[in-house]
């Protein structure tokens, strides 16, 4: 406005004196503007440090856990100003599994179990694909389902029942199990095949699997996957794709180790980390 009026009818107009506008003009920001600064470049960081995935929520949790006081609704002001938001989930859409196989398959012991109560109690596994520039990759999984926690994993070219037991070998390598895990997956031909039920059954862990056409029996499993596909394959998509198989393993590798266990907040978990989950029991 000062730019299309003179000053002195501008005052006029606002019932203010030229005196009066220029101590506004010269005056310091007030200490709760300093503060929105400071906070709003705290907020940056972190946004960028989980490449934009975090939203208000979890934005607030990790600044309350750093030690800075705020409340949800002024860090999405704050966000807002600064044209920020996390990446949005698309809407749910479960993938049935072909289950057309004359394997043995498991009642759904999991719908039957209370929910866990400590880590190595109940497992769930899933597989996935990844699209690359050498064809697809395949991405087998294990979660404890207390902690969230990805306690297995393997990545390869081949869909084969050799890919679900490498991921399955690593869980069992890693956290030495009693007997008696439930193991719950879809009625896959991997998970229902020989190899993989004997393997189950040496280590003393009970088989379950969902109902056919039911993939909300295996719900979280179901959502990692989807957070993996949004918050890790998405940014490689955008910038044009993964050119191989290594490439799109090595990406899985860096997103579970490094953020999903270790880094990203789970609201589930109370906003802690899997590992800082598993951590409270120590």
């Amino acid at each position: 406005m000062k730019a299309d009026h003179a000053l002195a009818p501008l005052c006029a107009a606002f019932g203010v004196s030229r005196a009066g506008y220029h101590a506004w003009v010269k005056a310091e920001p007030s200490g709760h503007t300093q503060a929105d600064a400071l906070l709003q470049q705290q907020i940056a960081v972190i946004h960028t440090h989980h490449r934009g995935n975090y939203g208000a929520p979890r934005i607030c949790q990790e600044l309350r856990q750093r030690g800075t006081p705020c409340g949800c609704k002024r860090v999405a002001r704050l966000m807002k100003q600064q044209g920020l938001q996390g990446r949005r989930p698309k809407r749910f859409v479960p993938q049935t599994t072909q289950s057309h196989h004359d394997q043995p398959i498991a009642p759904n012991r999991l719908a039957e179990r209370p929910a866990p109560t400590d880590p190595n109690q109940v497992w769930v596994s899933d597989l996935t694909y990844v699209a690359t520039a050498e064809g697809w990759l395949y991405v087998a999984v294990v979660l404890d389902l207390w902690s969230r926690r990805v306690v297995g994993w393997r990545a390869g070219p081949t869909l084969q029942t050799c890919l679900v037991l490498a991921a399955l070998q690593m869980a069992l390598r890693h956290r030495q199990p009693p007997r008696g895990l439930l193991h719950h997956s879809d009625r896959g031909v991997q998970y229902a095949s020989g190899d993989y039920r004997s393997r189950l059954a040496t280590a003393g862990i009970e088989p379950s699997m969902s109902r056919a056409g039911n993939p909300y029996d295996n719900a979280v499993m179901e959502s990692f996957m989807a957070t993996y596909k949004r918050e890790c394959v998405a940014w490689a998509e955008a910038a044009g794709g993964y050119a191989t198989r290594h490439e799109a393993a090595l990406d899985f590798f860096c997103y579970v180790e490094t953020d999903y266990n270790r880094e990203r907040l789970h609201s589930a978990l109370g906003y802690k980390t899997p590992v800082d989950f598993e951590l409270q029991l120590n």
